[in-house]
This record gives C-alpha cells, structure tokens and sequence, in this order.
C-alpha cells in the first residue's frame, strides 16, 4: 500500500473508485456504509458500470442506508429488461401489446434485429427518479461530491469520462453492456460500458488529482486457466474484456485502501435476485480493512468534511418549455396528445415518468428519452422519440395440448393509410389455421375517437363432448368482420364506443357422412348473424401476463337486426332448415380485480354475466333454443379463445359447453415462490341456462339440473392449480383441474404467444 504525507495546510483529495461488475458490484454498499459510520466523506467518486450506479447515487447525497435500501427494494428482473407497464399502454393498443417473440423492423427493405436483448425502459425510470434531486445540476462537480462515470466510445474504441450532462444519463451509459443493452448516443457517438476498457478507473481519479485512493473491486481481473477451461461463457467474457483486465492489476496496486471482495463473492455478474446476500458479502472484505478506515478518519479528522445530503427539491417541476426532437410529423401530435406536457406547471417527478411513459404507450417508438435542458436562461425538458420503422414484422410461437404447434406471423404498418393508423395482418400456421387483417386510425386533435376494422378467419376441429366424453368431431368454420368507433374517456384506461358486427359459421362433419355418419346425422350447418352493439372497457392491469394488480371491466350490450340458418341432415326423412330464428339481445359483463396482499401473493376475482334475451317467436321463425348454436356462448378451456362468445372453464375442454345463459365466478391467488414462476390455485363455478333468460333465472342461483343430461338450469363446478414460468418463449402453463359431475381430472398444458384476435 502506497504511503501518503499529507500537508497540514490542505486537505488531501480521497477518491473512493468503484468498480463495474453487474449485480457484484452491490457489495460497493457495505463500503459506503463504513465510510458513513467514520464520517469519511470522500472528494471524488469514479465509477464504472454497476460502479456508476451505486457511485452516482453516493455522489448525489444519498447515504449508504438509503442505497441498501433502494437496492433492496428494486425489482431487478423488472429494471432489467422490464418494459412499459400495460396501465401505461393506450387502450386501442392493448390488445397488441406483448403478443410477439419477435419484432423486427424493415429498413431499406430488409429486416433489423435489435441492437441489445434486453429492454431498458424501467433502468433508465429507475435512474430518472432517483436522481430527481439533481435533474437540474449538470455539471457533476456541483454534486455533493464529485462524480466522473467511465464509459467507452464503442464508434472510436476510446474511453470516455463523463463529467457533465444527465446524471441518469450518464451512469446508464456506463452500464450499456454491449448487445444487452442499446448504447447511449453522446455527441455523434455511441457509449457503451466502461467496463470494456476500464473495470476499476484508479487511475482516472489519480489523473484527477486524487491524493488518497480507496478502492473497492468486484471484478478481479484475468480468470486463471482453470476457470477458462469450465465454461465458454468465461472464454467469451474474457475476450470482450481483454484490455481492461490487462489493466486491472496496474490498478489494484495504485490503491491506498484496496477492498477486494473477489475472493468473497460466490454469486454472477447476473445475479440481481441475490441483491441482499450480495451485499451480506460484501461486508466480509470490507471488515478486513477496517483498521485502515479507522486509521484514515483519524488523519482527516482536523480537515472539515463536505456536507453529504441528497439537495432538497420538492418532488415536483416547472417547465419553462418542452423540446420534442426525433419525433416525424405523423407522430407528433399523437406524442403531444399523449403525454399531456405544458409549460409552466408543475409535475412531480413520478407524473413525468408516466407522461413520457403514455407516449411510449402508443407503440410508435422503441424509447423515448428525456433530460433537462438551459437555453438562453428557459429551464425545459427535451423528449427524444427513437421511432419504430413504419413497416414491422414480427413473430412468435406456441403449443397446447388443444391446438397443437403453430407459428404465427405479423406484418404491422404504421401511418401507411393516413396518419395514427395502423394496419396488420396476422397468420397462424398450424394444423388448425387462422388468419386475421386489422385497419386501425385515431383521429380528432387529441386522438380520443378511433375506429377499428377487424376481419378474421379460424379453420377448427371441433371436438363435441357428451357428460364429458368426446363423441363426436366436426369442422369448424369461422369468419368475423367487426367494425367498431370509439371515443376514449381516459387514453389509458377506458373507452365507449358502437359498433356493428358479423359472424359467419359453417359446421361439417370431419368426416363425410356418406362414408361414416355422425352422432348429429349432421350435413352440413350454416348460421349468419349480423348484429349491432354498445360496449365500454376498463382496464389499467398493470401487466398482460401474471398481472399484480389493477381492473378490467368490460360491458356489451349487442342486438341481432338480421340472421340466417341453414342445416341439411343425412336424413332424406327431414327437410332442410332455412330461414331465420327469433331475434334476440344479449348481455355481457366481465370483471376482473388483481390485488397484492404482499410482494410475493396477489388475490384474483373474476366475475362474468352473459345473457340472451330472445324475442317471442313468429309462425316464420326457427326456434333459437334448437338451431341457434353458432350464436351461443361457449364455456371451457384455459386460453382466450380468437372468437367471439368464448369463455374460459379450466377443467372443461376448449368450448365444451354450449349454453343460451351463464353467469361464472372464479377465485385464485397467485403466489410467486421464485423470480418468474407462479402457482396459482384456483376456484371456478358457474350457473348455466340452455333457454330462454326468463326460466333460466328462477333456478339460476339454485340450479338443480345435471349440465351433462339435462337441459335445464345447472351448475358447474372445478378446483384445481396452474404452475406457470415466465419463459423467454412466452408463458409455460401446466394445469391440472377437477370437474364435478363427471368426476374427472383434466390436464392442459401450453406454452408460447398465442394466436388472439383483438377484443
């Protein structure tokens, strides 16, 4: 260890350097904290990587309790890699979000693979409120103590020592391991980890006229053949950092106080869900070196120490202007509409977050960035768009063990037909094929009214079940062409709106009748509907998969004004049926309420009412209790069906029940006992009616019949447990559920994105 003289007159500079080292470098904590309990309040802080992170937030005032404590606190599997929250997501774009495995843009006619694997939209959230204390310093001399984040120039291979700027910004650049994370544009260039040139940056603060060095290392240097020899990943990591762990020793050996946690350390560099034990360990090194920061204190003790706090702002802002660059004509107003910024009032800093997060909501842009700005004396923030292409493809794949393997692929274009619009076209290769195309635009000033073209096309086969058997398959044609204009009441959440639909659905047998008769004696069956409807949805859940909390609510009201049935037998004996049935009117209400009884629990209640109201019928009607099947509701399975009318039943088969009246409850906690994994145990009963609504509501709440026999009102109910992994894939869904009445124990398994159309 170097020996220092220190002169009387003047204080010697302390540097505390902290090196980069992903989720290790936590153990830097412990060192802070030391510090604090000896009232050693270093004069320079160098940082690199994860370094930065914990270093920027020491330099800005916060105490090593309060980074312990944020650390503790952040959901790391969320921060890294997390994207917008769907409570974030405009409601017109909801039913698209996080469908796909893959999204490409086209540029110059080819597809663009991202730059990084992971997103970083909640990193760079994280990063912006906490450092909100010092949004308007730019200059990281004037923290509490002064900052420097090591970064590289990926464009020119140079290291980069950030002094200025954002300080969100900065200590973000500094963690951009290259292909995981997007780099950071800087002044014509592009930044990426400092780590790449320089883990442990002793000599950036010497070269700032440090005096003392207190270094604290978590990346260790050259990995020994041995460890080489026991996994590529070590090879490949040992490459990409060849010339900064050349350097690593020559810095060790320029510390004063070196704290080496490596020989320590039994966890990864990804290992961010192991924050606390991290730290735990990062006590060890740091107690060995004890007697030297005792040792120091006592030499600094007849200098006067800086003040270290986090600088007072009231948690809100005003706004002299607001810049908005990177963002093309046909997307601005749209941007401005959402986001809602105006001069010269104030916003908290969690307002801000949200507000530049509703623009991202709109799934124009693959990031939306922010940073104060000073000209010419006006205080403002400049939000900078990096937009998606207007041509997108996009790609995913599933399995379940009722629909088998498919592939589904999308084309997305954005403003191609007028702007705010948006039109898709999807296909789901696969034994059982679909295929849907969408026109979508938004329209007005503030892009409240949009209206929505949907067709869709499903090729099924059908299994038909009798008290829980199958009995019988069919081929099950399905085509839908909706069209709907809505006006949102809030752009996030809710929205009213009209819309008229048509149905089209052709059943026959799966195998010909003349060959091989069927159950049904079934032909061949036709049934048109064309039919008028008001709806209203609420939804801020806070994500489409596993959600924690929030609403959704969905009403319907929707009236046949025209259909058709056909229906030919194998029967010469009967005639064929064509004509139309009663009229009818139908009711649906959907609700569903997620709430956290802790970080790792959250109670589930899903309720939903579907009614038919049908019209007294003619001499010239066909009876609607007998041949209206196509334009009933269809009870069983565990993943949204694509078509209208489907509702879920775990323990019953896709679409097993088919019923005029129903009214369904389910209750389930969802547990997660490990990052991405989740068991949900789950309760589900349902009132079911086959004829008209009023003989179904005298027994409705005290059904009696037997739903696998008899047509009358009846009850159905299932118990059973889903275990769930969150996979790169998608969803991994394994269930496992009992039914009564046929007394049978029903698996399901899935995994994958899959195919959904939009409802």
């Amino acid at each position: 260890m170097p020996s220092v003289i220190f002169s009387q007159q003047e204080k010697p500079k302390v540097a505390l350097v902290l090196s980069g080292g992903g989720a290790k470098g936590l153990a830097h904590i412990a060192v802070i904290q030391t510090l604090d309990s000896l009232g050693i309040v270093p004069d320079l802080i160098v940082g690199t990587s994860m370094g930065s992170i914990v270093g920027g937030l020491y330099a800005m005032g916060y105490s090593g309790d309060e980074i312990e404590k944020i650390a503790n606190d952040a959901d790391w599997s969320d921060l890294l890699g997390g994207d917008i929250s769907l409570k974030n997501v405009s409601v017109e774009e909801k039913s698209e979000y996080k469908k796909y495995l893959i999204e490409m843009d086209i540029k110059d006619g080819k597809p663009k693979m991202n730059s990084s694997l992971l997103r970083d939209q909640k990193l760079r959230e994280f990063l912006a409120k906490s450092t909100f204390p010092v949004f308007g310093i730019s200059d990281f001399d004037k923290l509490p103590i002064p900052f420097r984040a090591v970064t590289t120039d990926i464009v020119n291979g140079k290291e980069v020592i950030l002094k200025e700027g954002s300080l969100a910004v900065a200590m973000r650049a500094s963690m951009s391991i290259p292909s995981v994370f997007e780099p950071v544009e800087y002044k014509n260039t592009l930044l990426v980890d400092g780590g790449i040139l320089n883990n442990f940056p002793v000599d950036v603060a010497i070269d700032l006229g440090a005096d003392f060095i207190i270094g604290s290392n978590v990346g260790g240097g050259m990995l020994p053949k041995e460890e080489l020899d026991k996994k590529i990943s070590n090879i490949l990591f040992q490459t990409s950092m060849m010339a900064s762990n050349l350097k690593n020793d020559v810095n060790v050996k320029l510390c004063d106080i070196l704290i080496d946690h490596t020989p320590y350390l039994t966890h990864s560099t990804g290992d961010f869900n192991k924050s606390e034990a991290i730290y735990e360990e990062g006590k060890v090194a740091t107690k060995l070196n004890l007697k030297a920061f005792v040792e120091l204190a006592k030499t600094l003790k007849p200098y006067k120490q800086r003040d270290h706090n986090v600088p007072y702002r009231k948690d809100e802002i005003i706004l002299d202007t607001i810049i908005y660059k990177g963002i093309s004509d046909v997307n601005l107003d749209l941007v401005k509409a959402r986001t809602n910024i105006e001069a010269n009032k104030a916003y908290t800093s969690q307002e801000l977050i949200d507000r530049v997060n509703r623009s991202l909501g709109t799934r124009m842009f693959k990031k939306m960035t922010f940073k104060p700005v000073l000209e010419n004396g006006e205080f403002g923030m400049q939000l900078t768009g990096y937009e998606h292409s207007k041509n997108q493809i996009k790609g995913a794949l599933h399995y379940d063990t009722n629909r088998g393997v498919g592939l589904i692929l999308n084309y997305t274009g954005r403003n191609i037909v007028g702007k705010a619009s948006r039109i898709i076209f999807d296909i789901d290769i696969a034994e059982q094929s679909k295929a849907r195309i969408q026109y979508q635009k938004n329209f007005t000033k503030e892009k409240k009214w949009w209206f929505r073209n949907d067709m869709l096309g499903v090729l099924l086969d059908q299994q038909i079940f009798y008290a829980g058997t199958s009995i019988d398959d069919i081929k099950y044609n399905y085509f839908q062409f909706d069209n709907q204009v809505n006006r949102n009441f809030n752009s996030l959440n809710s929205y009213i709106g009209a819309g008229i639909n048509y149905e089209y659905t052709k059943l026959k047998p799966k195998v010909d009748p003349d060959i091989v008769g069927n159950i049904f004696e079934l032909d061949n069956y036709k049934f048109n509907n064309l039919e008028v409807n008001f709806h209203y949805s609420y939804n801020n859940l806070d994500n489409v998969f596993f959600a924690k909390k929030g609403t959704h609510f969905y009403a319907k009201v929707s009236r046949s004004i025209y259909n058709d049935i056909y229906l030919k037998t194998t029967d010469p004996n009967v005639e064929v049926i064509d004509g139309s049935t009663n009229d009818f009117t139908k009711l649906n209400l959907f609700y569903e309420k997620r709430f956290q009884l802790n970080k790792k629990v959250t109670g589930i209640i899903k309720a939903s009412t579907n009614f038919t109201f049908q019209d007294k019928m003619s001499s010239d009607d066909i009876s609607f209790d007998e041949y209206g099947y196509a334009a009933k509701y269809f009870l069983g399975g565990n993943i949204r069906n694509e078509r209208n009318n489907s509702f879920l039943f775990p323990g019953l088969k896709e679409d097993e029940l088919n019923v005029s009246q129903m009214m369904n409850l389910s209750l389930g906690v969802q547990f997660t006992p490990f990052s991405k994994v989740y068991l949900n145990p789950h309760l589900n009963f349902a009132s079911v009616g086959f004829g008209n609504f009023d003989d179904y509501i005298k027994d409705a709440f005290s059904p009696k019949g037997n739903w696998t026999e008899e047509y009358e009102t009846s009850a159905i109910f299932s118990t059973g447990i889903t275990a769930s992994y969150h996979s790169i894939l998608g969803p991994v869904n394994f269930d496992i559920s009992y039914v009564n009445k046929i007394d049978k124990v029903r698996l399901f398994f899935s995994v994958g994105l899959l195919f959904n159309a939009s409802k």
